[in-house]
């Protein structure tokens, strides 16, 4: 059975100011206090408040006030020696019921919601101005404006994917799923592992640098625990999962008798990859995932499959060499690819891409995505309201040109260079504890050091923010929006491959609790 959780944190600084939560909760019914191993443990209770009551919620035009320190939050009925959980945090468990579209909640989690809100009445305005509006003003305005377009939406069906469809469908040779799969994976934005993820990261050997990296992947559960486990859950788990497929592709047009065998197909083939696949634990191991290898050799590996025509299609044909985290996973991947027909890649594919693209078709796929991935395997009761899911998008694919926005309402200089002085001043104090420690040698001291001195301190917005002019919004087009805001950024990630590592690039967005 799914439960949602209520997560309950303690300190951290949002804009300036320290604001204080409530200690992790224990995960029992019955609340009791118990010891945090970190500060950023995050025990969980498995309280559900499905029947809370729902409030409507409105777009904000400033940021609502969080006290660092809320009276209001503690239970002063309840005795701080039997529970000092109750006595600290009592108010606030009752005062703040999980939402319906929650799977936890969390101090954070309502800041985060403020947020949300925030940036929805800087969105709508934007969408809805009749004045003048910059370049990235109008980008971020259109496609929330074309997001909210439910109708026009749901109008469209799966027509958004028709072009990768026939592409699928067209498909005359397993040397031909090279340039297709490429093709898929740009327009996903890399999120979406086709068969095996392929993207940037640093190199292993040398942290100053990056590489071209692929890894295992084509997994819609996941991860490959969920494949392999034999308890009673994972089993039922797999059963849903192996429904949810069917349904999906039904809403395809495939009959459901034929939905049902394709579903089947689907499940062994992702099987076979998963059983290939490290464990999680096992990737935790930087030193199983550090393969680097040449092009010649990776398609020795999997010799079926057309690296030429994919690093072609990828944007780098001319590459030698790249990061396998996963050898074994090429290897299976090469017998699959000798003895799968090429119908059920098709098909395998087919599921993969409306997956990957269900949140931004007609609300029927939209729908029997929530319903699986999000109420069957987390337990969250309600969908995110459009408005919510659109916003969330909205800082996703085009996260600095909101946070530009964000930054200009709402994060002023002074609070920037307050919050540098203070981090500043910390450094220092630990800097001056580190030389008058006794107990450690001088080679060891000058190491720790030189890791404090290293350390970069990025606060609320970047120093450049990120160039959007290359990617085309419009305002009634919203499929259109999205695929060529992850191909963009599909190309940007794979454009630092051979590059040194941006120091300075910044990997969550600005308005991020």
């Amino acid at each position: 059975m799914s439960v949602r959780r209520r997560v309950l944190f303690g300190s951290w600084v949002f804009g300036g100011l320290a604001i204080m939560g409530c200690p992790a909760d224990p995960p029992v019914q019955q609340r009791t206090v118990v010891p945090v191993a970190t500060a950023s443990a995050r025990v969980a209770s498995p309280t559900v408040d499905a029947g809370a009551p729902e409030v409507a919620e409105t777009p904000l035009t400033a940021l609502p006030y969080t006290p660092s320190l809320d009276l209001a939050a503690m239970d002063k009925t309840a005795d701080p020696c039997v529970s000092l959980y109750q006595y600290a945090c009592g108010g606030w468990m009752k005062n703040n019921p999980i939402p319906p579209d929650q799977s936890s909640w969390s101090v954070y989690a309502k800041v985060t919601d403020d947020n949300r809100r925030y940036l929805w009445g800087i969105l709508a305005s934007l969408g809805s101005a009749k004045t003048e509006r910059t370049a990235n003003q109008q980008k971020i305005g259109d496609y929330f404006t074309a997001c909210m377009a439910e109708p026009a939406i749901d109008a469209l069906g799966a027509g958004p994917i028709k072009a990768s469809l026939d592409a699928i469908d067209k498909l005359k040779t397993i040397k031909d799923l090279a340039g297709v799969i490429a093709q898929l994976q740009r327009d996903s934005g890399g999120d979406v592992e086709f068969l095996f993820g392929f993207g940037a990261q640093q190199d292993y050997e040398n942290a100053q640098a990056m590489v071209a990296n692929a890894s295992a992947g084509g997994l819609g559960l996941p991860d490959r625990d969920y494949y392999t486990k034999t308890d009673a859950h994972s089993v039922e788990i797999r059963q849903k999962y192996g429904e949810h497929v069917a349904r999906m592709m039904s809403l395809l047009g495939e009959p459901a008798d034929v939905a049902k065998q394709h579903s089947a197909t689907i499940m062994q083939l992702e099987t076979d990859l998963a059983r290939a696949s490290l464990t999680l634990t096992e990737k935790r191991d930087p030193k199983k995932l550090a393969h680097k290898t040449t092009t010649v050799d990776l398609k020795k590996s999997a010799s079926d499959f057309d690296w030429g025509a994919f690093l072609a299609s990828s944007g780098l044909p001319a590459l030698m060499s790249l990061n396998v985290t996963e050898p074994a996973f090429f290897k299976a991947l090469q017998a699959s690819l000798t003895k799968v027909p090429l119908a059920d890649w098709k098909t395998y594919l087919r599921w993969h891409l409306v997956h990957a693209q269900s949140r931004f078709l007609s609300s029927n796929f939209e729908r029997e995505n929530f319903d699986f991935f999000q109420h069957t395997l987390r337990g969250t009761p309600a969908m995110k309201p459009r408005w919510k899911r659109c916003v969330g998008w909205v800082d996703s694919h085009l996260g600095e040109a909101l946070g530009e926005e964000f930054v200009r309402r709402a994060f002023s200089s002074d609070t920037r260079a307050r919050v540098l002085e203070m981090t500043t001043r910390v450094e220092k104090a630990m800097e001056a504890n580190l030389q008058a420690l006794t107990w450690m040698g001088p080679e060891t001291k000058k190491a720790a050091l030189a890791k404090l001195h290293a350390m970069v301190n990025k606060i609320g917005y970047p120093d450049r923010y990120r160039d959007y002019g290359l990617v085309t919004i419009t305002p009634d087009d919203f499929a259109g929006d999205v695929q060529r805001a992850q191909a963009f950024e599909q190309k940007r990630t794979l454009a630092k491959v051979g590059r040194p590592v941006d120091r300075a690039e910044w990997f969550m967005t600005p308005p991020t609790v």
